[in-house]
């Protein structure tokens, strides 16, 4: 899994109770027209993300829809309300503390962001559904959990964004689930179920996994902001013997160690891309090696 993260710079999260459609900014949701304005004033790197609260509460439209601006390279999240979706085109997307005009605030709460979508994708909806209700009920405050709309890895469902470092997660089961909403609070970092942090690539995202491993498992104690890079160093063309593309990868943490990890792309049978579709063969990055090139 590590390494199937959903990639974007920044996201527009917003509540929207009523019906998504397979692809919420299709015209089915808000409109052929509002929809076309959204994707272009979202533009490149924006995730668009729908969220709603599990249960009865989720289905009652509200009177001002929420709206969480996140900035997961900065790990840092605003809130505000909105009339409705056709105010999504008065953001200011152009960083963070430019939507005062807005009355935006610092949002310091995490997020857990449970696919439910189930016109992309019906596993999502079977397996995430209940998680997210079982979630919520357990969250130590009342806005910390909503479904939403897909989050890209529908074949690791129940899968989920944590906001506002930007990672995935996927095959998350209660007990685990109960714990990173607990852990999030904190910022602690949780291993089982990560798929990456999507400010990276996806070979970065699985090296920068792997350290993260690595030292859980050595019993230190780890927050998300620890690590705070990871980046390719080099890269090769796929091996025309073995048709494998390697790279190298440097992991940086805050304290001064730097770990170079180094990763193949390999090919995987049987992967089940999404609910109804026949086994196939995915490439996935796997890492081979890893060395500390510094230390603190």
């Amino acid at each position: 899994m590590p390494g199937t993260a959903k990639r974007d710079r920044m996201y527009v999260v917003f509540e929207w109770p009523a019906g998504w459609s397979r692809d919420v900014l299709d015209g089915d949701t808000f409109g052929v027209d509002l929809s076309a304005q959204i994707k272009a004033h979202l533009g490149a790197g924006v995730g668009f993300q729908l969220i709603r609260k599990p249960g009865r509460a989720g289905h009652q439209m509200p009177q001002r829809h929420r709206a969480y601006l996140v900035y997961p390279e900065q790990a840092y999240a605003e809130l505000l309300y909105l009339d409705g979706p056709e105010d999504i085109l008065q953001l200011d997307l152009t960083g963070p503390g430019n939507n005062k005009h807005l009355d935006a605030r610092p949002s310091r709460e995490p997020l857990v962001l449970v696919c439910t979508h189930a016109k992309r994708d019906v596993c999502c909806a079977v397996k995430g559904r209940p998680l997210a209700a079982y979630m919520d009920t357990h969250a130590p405050n009342d806005d910390m959990v909503w479904e939403t709309s897909h989050t890209k890895g529908h074949r690791f469902a129940p899968a989920m964004l944590l906001m506002p470092w930007g990672y995935s997660f996927g095959r998350v089961n209660e007990h685990a689930g109960e714990r990173l909403v607990h852990a999030a609070l904190e910022g602690k970092y949780i291993y089982p179920g990560n798929r990456g942090r999507g400010i990276y690539d996806e070979p970065s995202q699985a090296a920068e996994v792997a350290v993260a491993g690595q030292l859980l498992e050595a019993g230190e104690q780890l927050y998300y902001q620890d690590l705070v890079f990871a980046q390719r160093l080099e890269s090769s063309d796929a091996n025309a013997d073995t048709d494998t593309e390697t790279c190298a990868v440097e992991v940086g943490h805050r304290d001064g160690r730097v770990w170079q990890v180094r990763l193949e792309n390999k090919l995987f049978d049987g992967v089940v891309a999404s609910c109804g579709k026949n086994p196939a063969t995915k490439p996935g990055w796997v890492v081979t090696g890893m060395t500390m090139s510094s230390s603190a």
